[in-house]
């Protein structure tokens, strides 16, 4: 029985690869006409969520989101999540409506194809270099003045640890939110570890759940910048508790 799991588990995690790979060949001169000009950004978004959409789908995932606020679809916000699996990337273009550009780590652009269209469109951080790290500002606020919005996973990566619930935050995604005025909306997605986590022997199709919480403000009413530390910790302590929620809620009915 053991073997045959495996077996399922490796052809599946290979099924994921192409899966990814086979609907960017297939959308591969619209995303490309997409990505010519710096205003066609919001058409390359539109498509980058049926991607998204579309990979989650094939792995036989469906999403199920809960909203605690309505969103400005012309206001430009700061999407942070836990981060525990590839597939967190899917969600979040899946669930978030508000043309978005991603921060993250510029490894990803070695992926074939996927890294083509990544190093053209989102923000590339190498977080070994200081100037790397310097330039992502400047690009963030090239791209908010043109409407869109930032996400970042503030955890830097997946913990190469499976059992950290919910690993430390680092400052960049609460820096670039106070430095540029945005609030900062949290999601919490529960079940991508369970549906798809790094451990290659593990993952099944089923529900994947997002919870877009109400947003952050980063000033306080007075105006005044809010200490970034505290606000880092704050929206920190925001997810652990949805996701602990969430954990207590399935245990009980488990047990149920």
């Amino acid at each position: 029985m053991k073997s045959l799991k495996k077996i399922f588990w490796a052809v599946w995690r290979i099924w994921f690869y192409v899966v990814m790979l086979v609907l960017i060949l297939i959308m591969l001169p619209f995303l490309t006409a997409s990505i010519l000009t710096e205003k066609g950004y919001p058409y390359f978004f539109k498509l980058a969520r049926i991607w998204g959409k579309g990979v989650l789908f094939f792995m036989g995932f469906y999403t199920k989101v809960e909203k605690m606020q309505k969103l400005d679809p012309k206001k430009s916000y700061m999407f942070v999540a836990n981060h525990t699996s590839m597939t967190d990337i899917m969600l979040m273009l899946s669930v978030v409506e508000n043309p978005f550009v991603f921060v993250g780590k510029i490894s990803l652009a070695k992926i074939p194809l996927f890294g083509f269209f990544y190093k053209r469109t989102m923000i590339m951080v190498d977080r070994s270099c200081s100037k790397s790290r310097m330039e992502v500002f400047n690009e963030a606020q090239k791209r908010i003045d043109r409407g869109l919005s930032i996400c970042i996973f503030p955890e830097g990566g997946v913990p190469h640890d499976q059992t950290i619930f919910l690993d430390h935050f680092k400052d960049g995604a609460f820096r670039l939110a106070s430095e540029h005025g945005l609030q900062i909306v949290p999601l919490v997605f529960p079940d991508n570890k369970k549906r798809l986590s790094y451990t290659f022997y593990s993952g099944s199709p089923g529900i994947m759940r997002a919870k877009i919480l109400p947003a952050v403000d980063t000033v306080s009413p007075t105006g005044e910048l809010l200490d970034r530390k505290e606000l880092r910790e704050h929206v920190r302590n925001l997810i652990h508790d949805e996701l602990m929620a969430f954990k207590i809620k399935d245990e009980s009915a488990q047990k149920n």
